[in-house]
């Protein structure tokens, strides 16, 4: 089914009330789950009080409005509001961040990944090394010590000697407080900035240190420092039609978001890859057993990737599972009719790839994992935009090639020396922010591998 403009009768969306905002604000996720529940993908409206989004969950109905009709549907409100408070015009639309964007297009291509891999392949390990130096035996903060393995290849690959490990480190800790703090207004999109919440001066010195970061990087630049493969020095070079370049906050924004591109996704979904193999050892002995069978004496490298089937598979489930973006919003500009539903111009719409991945008719048993929906024969004819883990569209994330092989090269590296093991006695939960992370400090020990 594709959706399609009716230009007939059309009928109001029908309205689900929310009669508790507290309870969105206490339990946001178990809220959330309880809203896409109640239509089985039917567009309905959620009654917040002050806001009444449509809540769109249908892959179809997801395919009009990211791609289709995308020109209707721009970003804007809700989420990005907060966001663009952290990266400009990188959250949003607009001249500035097509530039940018095409700066990240010629990076992440196909060809200039694969030239990479190699150097990421040998930082991961040298990172590995280093962490199994410190940490074998003793329990680590798992999120912290994933950050700092991604931060050394993405440091290695894309940002030369613009960055120190150091600072590296002060930037991952800033970002992580200032989506921390932003929780309260992701969850409150109506509140004006002129009304205090929680999370607020905890969000302005987050982004002061960000800035402390990241403006001597391109100030530097200007001055003409050179580093090899430096996503600063080719924002700086970027001109538009017109031969007008960025100025060094716009700078500074795609910076931000290249690092965060780079290294939350991919350290947050390795967080919950320990986590999923603690809660399933029949899906974890296969892992192993792949990635024993693949590399033996071997350290992994861009020729094992293809034949890690299964390690992958783990890993796309895993992000069907814990979606990293939970809400997808955008602004209705003028009328329009989807499935029959009017659409109001100047609406907020909530697209839910969270709520997309537990459609039961397209994903059976959607509560169970399940790494076998991603094998060749169960993924064929499933609609396109039915796994919408990096977006989709014009917006569509342009890291996906990258994060899957940094991901699997730092499970594969992992795996091969070590089993961790989650030390968590309590069932580890996601909480909503920019990404579906763990609410709780996920705590791994580095259990050296068997390989008799």
């Amino acid at each position: 089914m594709t959706a399609e403009v009716d230009t007939g009768p059309a009928r109001r969306a029908r309205t689900l009330p929310l009669r508790q905002l507290p309870a969105l604000m206490r339990e946001p996720l178990k809220t959330f789950d309880g809203l896409g529940n109640e239509p089985s993908g039917e567009i309905v409206r959620v009654n917040l009080g002050v806001s009444r989004p449509y809540l769109v969950t249908r892959p179809e109905h997801v395919q009009w409005i990211l791609r289709d009709n995308v020109e209707n549907y721009p970003r804007g409100g809700m989420m990005w509001k907060p966001l663009t408070r952290l990266v400009g015009d990188m959250a949003g639309e607009g001249p500035k961040w097509a530039l940018n964007r095409g700066v990240f297009q010629r990076l992440m291509t196909g060809p200039n990944i694969a030239s990479v891999t190699g150097e990421m392949a040998r930082t991961i390990a040298e990172a590995v090394d280093d962490l199994a130096r410190r940490a074998t035996g003793r329990p680590v903060d798992s999120h912290a010590e994933m950050t700092r393995i991604v931060q050394r290849a993405i440091i290695r690959v894309f940002f030369g000697n613009r960055i120190s490990l150091d600072g590296a480190d002060h930037l991952a800790d800033a970002i992580r407080t200032a989506m921390k703090a932003m929780r309260p207004r992701l969850l409150t999109p109506f509140a004006p900035l002129s009304v205090r919440l929680p999370g607020d001066r905890a969000f302005h010195e987050a982004r002061r240190a960000v800035d402390e970061v990241i403006f001597p990087m391109v100030e530097g630049a200007r001055r003409g420092e050179t580093a090899e493969r430096d996503i600063v020095s080719m924002l700086i070079e970027t001109r538009d039609e017109q031969g007008r370049g960025l100025n060094d906050q716009q700078v500074r924004d795609g910076v931000l978001a290249m690092f965060m591109a780079g290294t939350e996704t991919t350290a947050t979904a390795l967080t919950w890859l320990w986590v999923a193999l603690k809660e399933h050892p029949a899906i974890a002995d296969k892992v192993y057993a792949e990635i024993d069978a693949v590399l033996g004496p071997d350290m992994p490298d861009r020729t094992h990737l293809p034949h890690l089937r299964y390690t992958k598979m783990v890993v796309q489930e895993l992000l069907r599972v814990y979606t990293v973006a939970c809400i997808l919003p955008r602004t209705s500009v003028d009328d329009d009719v989807i499935d029959g539903i009017r659409i109001k111009g100047g609406s907020t719409i909530v697209i839910s790839p969270y709520l997309t991945h537990r459609l039961a008719d397209v994903w059976p048993d959607p509560d169970v994992f399940d790494p076998e929906r991603f094998s060749p024969a169960r993924s064929k004819g499933r609609h396109r935009f039915a796994y919408m883990v990096f977006g989709a569209g014009p917006h569509q994330c342009l890291g996906t090639l990258l994060f899957t092989v940094e991901a699997q090269l730092i499970a594969a590296t992992m795996l091969r020396r070590f089993r961790p093991v989650v030390r968590n006695e309590s069932p580890v939960r996601p909480q909503v922010g920019l990404t579906l992370s763990p609410r709780e400090r996920v705590e791994i020990v580095l259990d050296p591998a068997d390989r008799r």
